[in-house]
């Protein structure tokens, strides 16, 4: 079956972290998880005021992964295994949790002191059973080494998967694709959906009709079918993201930054954490 949008939902502004306001396309009151992803959220975009607080200080996370891609400010991020970075517009960090880490990221001191706009997304990805103890990993990437491909009246940026043959350099647990688009006013791109995916299509800017679907900014369309999508940006054109993924179609257990496919796996989480197993993050002077 081609490639249908079989729902438009407007993203929810919620409040997140410390200071900070995010733009929810899911799970929200309209709409759970959308296998295999858990959560999507715009970041801004905000301008902070000079030496404003707003991030996310030091929190958990284990049996998933967590995408983060900037369009505008600085991201530091440091965690409890040692891991410290900085993320710029169009870098890409994917994080593997796996078995557990404790994680922050903070806008960079110098955006803090200085103020500025911060703009970006954090995508939650569900891990297979088999994976969600592996050991933690980090795949950063900066704007650089992220493969574009040009079609007429758009640049498709290729952070996971394949675009009309232009390979994504980050690999994934599963199959997942993942595409940053920027369309030109009246200008159409067909996507692929290969069989056996499901996914979304999230519109930050512009408007764009999918699949003959009229949908506005901070907008998501849910995909059914597989096959190619055509997309055709509206007056002001369409900035998206197109996100699609074999489902992994296992039990969900979640209590917030955990999530495992069972209740007991929930609990033992929960004392690791109190425990000290997933470690902590040194502090720096």
């Amino acid at each position: 079956m081609a490639p249908t949008v079989t729902r438009v939902i407007p993203a929810a502004r919620t409040p997140e972290g410390d200071g900070m306001v995010v733009q929810r396309a899911f799970p929200n009151q309209s709409i759970a998880r959308i296998d295999p992803f858990l959560m999507l959220d715009e970041m801004g975009p905000i301008t902070f005021e000079p030496g404003a607080r707003s991030g996310f200080p030091d929190h958990p996370h284990r049996g998933f992964e967590t995408v983060t891609m900037l369009l505008d400010g600085e991201f530091e991020h440091k965690d409890s295994h040692g891991n410290r970075g900085r993320l710029r517009p169009g870098d890409v960090q994917w994080m593997t949790a796996g078995a557990g880490v404790v994680h922050s990221e903070m806008p960079s001191s110098d955006l803090r002191a200085k103020g500025g706009r911060l703009h970006g997304f954090q995508l939650w990805v569900n891990l297979p059973k088999a994976d969600k103890m592996m050991r933690p990993r980090y795949q950063e990437i900066p704007a650089s080494s992220i493969p574009e491909a040009k079609a007429p009246g758009a640049v498709v940026r290729v952070v996971a998967g394949d675009f009309h043959g232009t390979k994504a350099a980050i690999d994934t647990r599963t199959p997942i694709q993942y595409f940053h688009a920027q369309i030109e006013a009246d200008a159409a791109v067909q996507f692929p959906v290969p069989a056996g995916h499901e996914g979304f299509v999230y519109v930050f800017h512009g408007s764009a009709a999918i699949a003959g679907k009229a949908v506005p900014a901070h907008n998501l369309a849910v995909l059914s079918g597989s096959g190619d999508l055509a997309v055709h940006a509206g007056g002001e054109g369409a900035h998206l993201l197109f996100v699609t993924g074999v489902p992994l179609r296992e039990p969900v257990f979640q209590y917030g930054p955990f999530v495992m496919t069972t209740r007991e796996e929930i609990v033992q989480a929960v004392e690791d954490f109190r425990a000290g197993k997933f470690g902590e993050i040194a502090a720096t002077h």
